[in-house]
């Protein structure tokens, strides 16, 4: 309906140029009657060209005065009709500069001219003060039949911004390399990009008036016919609509991503949907890639944290599988060499993949039992293979592919079969992954991991992620299995230096417990002894290497070992402890030189900080609590190297602990230890023990050694009674079983002792003077006491070797002698003289008189020794008792041996 004014497309001039030819557009007359009504009389703006360039008229009278003036030029010049009608218009709005052109311009239009030109005009809202308007004049008459014009006046700057607009929005819906696409209001398209076109490889102008339904499968158009209709009837924008479909002549799927949003004319009008689509599916491969990464490192991660959290090897191959399945695959298996299982380091037929496995693990998401996997676990025939069961020992051929990838220690991925071919669970096999399970370059077992029909299959990062998976449980099985090795010679080493049994000893009862850590913790350096000494005298020794494993076991070998041997020098307990200590400096540096150890052990004990200088990992410390107890005395000597305090329960009376000095560990040094004597009823109880009894994660070391000292404050669970009046047996029941012995943290060692000291009647002591006749009394003496107590079979041996260490005594000794007479499980002689020199047995020439006492002491005896005392040395010999059914040696026999 609308019409072009002329030269709209021509450069514009100035006022006054020349006049060009109108050209014509379509009239009413053209239009049916119908459509021109509807097109004509509609309520609404047109939505066309004017509703963005809005047209201003006004008419000029035979006068050249303004006759008529619309509220649009009222709008644009800024003069209303009452300012405006019956003015001059070149008064009325142009500029001064500009008026005598313009008058002109005016009198060749009331000659009957058309004119269309470039007009200024006063506009106080610009920074300039006036603006432009492109004026289009039509001659026309009045009802006098005069000359009058017909004026039509458009803003300049509204038409270039509408060429800048249309431009651009050309610019960007043709050059996008995105596609963009224009439906109408009837959902047809109306206009396409030429990115749009190539996609479904179509001409533009072929997408005129095409449906969602031309281009898409009938689902997705019906979803974007739908998104369309909702987005034009609400207004609301749609973003990221995927839309799925195959681009012509291309078998592959494609994804779009399309976003739709309602258009609208100048007035507001909706006059259809626009949408950008663009191509997704490289991002969408990518973003599953990028997904199946995270997966795989998430399955990594969760694979670190829950393979090898147990030294079991049958629990590491299940974790494995906990985690492969269903994350990973649908049904899985570890089979683990029957042979490394049992403790072999080389099972026969490794080499060649055909050595006996036990199937350890079997997991699926997809069948309660085992599976059979036809050709995978057997070999290349279509023979039903029976399933194998969960603990059953088997083989792999040697040329089925399993054997082939334990030979080789390679990956196989085997594909499905289908039909016959395959059997049970097996003809659902999509693909599987025979992995063998590799650790420090030995094959220790076997993976299998299968996925069913409607999974993807096996990709080379699927592969890749298997191989780790089993690697990490290969490696954690292999751990296993070298702990297992070294935590049973540990515990072989560490119980072949136990004492076996409960031992025994002169004056005491004893009862012991050794309760070694869980099955899950290596073993410790807990250890306990009870040592003979001479006089019937027993050292009770407990002591606790820090640190655990077969280091802490072998240190502990050691330290026991060098306390039985400082023992039978018959040192004082505190001189044992400081020799111990040198021991123990000793033991953790090249050479036994512990010299570089002192300085860092006792900064580190002392201060709580690490002397740099010096390699902590290497210092041996060690605890250790050392008493000997003497039956005839009743006295008891403790010494302390920083272990818990013995506990001491008389008759009668509450547990107490012992206040004995603590003293430093062992390997500490540079500083002595301290020792008390105590002297010890009959009936009471000593109880030495390690920190695993009293101490733990759950309470603390005070809280600990109250709940001993409870425990055999009432033994029995009984009120009034307390360890002294129980079975030494059921009191370290009672105690084992009521503190906290199961935490699994550290080995515990209890050592009991209840005092049976000799009594008057087992003793005969006599003291005789520094004189050669106390040589014929002390043989009357002894030969007296045994028969005495009905040892006549000993008296001719006794006599004799009394006889001897009286005249040496006499001889190398000084002052006062002590003949003592100790009667227990064997007989004990002791001479006790004021000499510091010890005796040292020799060889005697045939020629010598003399030089055969000691010689004819070891011969006759079970056993002889000297020691030191305070006051002097003790010369000891011991014998055991008749037992009626052997003799002893012959002294006559024994003193011809001699020549």
């Amino acid at each position: 309906m609308s019409e072009k004014p002329a030269g709209a497309d021509m450069p514009k001039e100035t006022v006054g140029s020349q006049v060009s030819p109108m050209s014509q557009g379509s009239s009413i007359s053209d239009m049916s009657p119908v459509s021109s009504m509807s097109a004509v009389w509609q309520s609404s703006p047109p939505g066309s060209i004017y509703d963005y360039i809005r047209v201003a008229s006004f008419a000029l009278g035979p006068d050249g005065r303004i006759a008529q003036w619309s509220e649009r030029a009222a709008e644009l010049l800024g003069l209303t009709a009452s300012q405006a009608i019956g003015k001059d218009p070149v008064e009325a709005f142009v500029p001064p500069e500009f008026q005598e052109t313009g008058q002109r311009a005016v009198a060749d239009i009331l000659d009957g001219r058309e004119w269309t030109g470039l007009v200024p005009y006063r506009n106080p809202k610009t920074p300039s003060g006036h603006g432009i308007a492109e004026v289009y004049v039509m001659p026309a008459q009045d009802e006098h039949g005069k000359r009058a014009a017909l004026c039509i006046a458009v803003d300049v700057s509204a038409l270039r911004g509408l060429e800048t607009d249309l431009a651009s929005s050309q610019a960007v819906f043709g050059q996008s390399p995105l596609g963009f696409f224009l439906f109408g209001t009837d959902l047809r398209i109306l206009r396409v990009n030429e990115r749009f076109a190539k996609v479904f490889g179509r001409p533009t102008e072929e997408y005129r008036g095409a449906t969602p339904h031309d281009l898409l499968p009938r689902g997705e158009a019906d979803r974007l016919a739908a998104a369309l209709r909702q987005v034009l009837d609400s207004g609301q924008s749609l973003t990221d609509m995927p839309i799925v479909g195959h681009a012509p002549g291309s078998p592959d799927r494609r994804r779009w991503s399309v976003s739709l949003y309602r258009l609208h004319s100048g007035s507001g009008r909706p006059i259809g949907v626009a949408g950008l689509a663009t191509d997704v599916t490289g991002r969408r491969r990518a973003e599953q890639e990028a997904a199946g990464v995270r997966r795989n490192l998430a399955l990594l991660n969760e694979a670190g944290a829950r393979i090898g959290t147990s030294l079991d090897l049958e629990t590491t191959a299940r974790e494995l599988l906990d985690v492969a399945v269903p994350q990973f695959c649908d049904l899985a298996s570890v089979d683990l060499y029957q042979g490394l299982l049992s403790g072999d380091e080389t099972p026969p037929g490794l080499a060649d993949g055909s050595a006996e496995l036990r199937r350890v693990a079997f997991a699926s998401a997809v069948s309660d039992g085992p599976v059979a996997f036809g050709d995978i676990c057997r070999v290349n025939t279509v023979e039903d293979p029976k399933p194998i069961q969960v603990g059953e020992v088997h083989r792999y051929p040697f040329n089925s592919l399993c054997a082939h990838a334990l030979r080789t220690a390679q990956v196989r991925v085997v594909p499905g079969r289908d039909g016959s071919e395959a059997l049970e669970l097996g003809a659902m096999l999509q693909s599987t992954l025979v992995v063998p399970m590799v650790a420090r370059d030995t094959v220790v077992g076997l993976a299998q991991f299968s996925r069913t029909k409607g999974s993807e299959p096996f990709g080379e990062r699927d592969r890749a992620l298997a191989v780790e998976l089993a690697a990490r449980a290969a490696v954690s099985i292999d751990n296993a299995r070298l702990y297992r090795r070294e935590h049973e010679r540990a515990l072989i080493l560490q119980r072949s230096l136990l004492p076996p049994g409960d031992p025994e000893a002169a004056g005491l009862d004893i009862a012991c417990r050794y309760l070694p850590g869980n099955a899950a913790t290596e073993v410790g350096g807990d250890w306990f002894d009870v040592i003979e000494l001479p006089g019937h005298r027993t050292a009770l020794v407990v002591g606790d290497v820090m640190g655990r494993g077969l280091r802490a076991a072998v240190a502990m070998g050691e330290l026991r070992t060098a306390v039985r041997t400082l023992a039978l020098l018959d040192l004082e307990p505190a001189e044992v402890l400081s020799a111990l200590d040198e021991i123990a400096r000793g033991l953790g540096t090249p050479g036994g030189s512990h010299a570089g150890a002192r300085p860092g052990s006792r900064a580190l004990m002392r201060d709580g900080k690490a002397d740099d200088s010096s390699d902590l990992t290497e210092v041996y410390l060690a605890t250790c609590v050392y008493a000997v107890y003497d039956p005839v005395t009743r006295r008891c000597t403790f010494a302390n190297a920083g272990h818990p305090p013995p506990v001491l329960v008389e008759p009668g009376e509450d547990a107490l602990l012992m206040e004995v000095p603590p003293g430093l560990p062992l390997g500490v040094g540079g500083e002595p230890f301290e020792e008390i004597e105590v002297e010890l009823p009959d009936g009471a109880l000593l109880a030495l023990y390690t920190d695993g009894l009293v101490e733990s994660r759950d309470h603390t070391l005070d809280e600990g050694l109250q709940a001993l000292r409870a425990a055999l404050n009432t033994p029995d669970g009984a009120d009034g009674g307390n360890a002294a009046a129980g079975s030494l047996e059921d009191v370290c029941d009672h105690v084992l079983s009521t503190l906290d012995t199961h935490h699994g943290e550290d080995d515990i060692a209890l050592l009991m002792a209840r005092v049976q000291g000799l009594s008057t009647e087992s003793v005969g002591d006599w003291h005789l003077p520094s004189a050669p006749q106390s040589v014929g009394r002390a043989r009357e003496l002894a030969r007296e006491q045994l028969e005495s107590w009905g040892l006549d079979d000993l008296v001719d041996t006794t006599e004799l070797l009394v006889s001897e260490l009286v005249t040496n005594a006499l001889r190398y000794g000084e002052g006062e002698i002590r003949l003592r007479l100790l009667l227990d499980r064997t007989l004990v002689c002791e001479v006790w003289d004021g000499g510091l020199v010890q005796p040292r047995r020799r060889r005697a020439r045939d020629t010598d008189e003399g030089g055969r006492g000691l010689q004819l002491v070891g011969l006759l005896s079970a056993g002889w020794g000297s020691r030191r005392t305070p006051l002097g040395k003790t010369v000891w010999f011991e014998l055991a008792l008749p037992d009626g059914q052997s003799s002893g040696p012959d002294s006559v026999e024994a003193l011809l041996s001699l020549w």
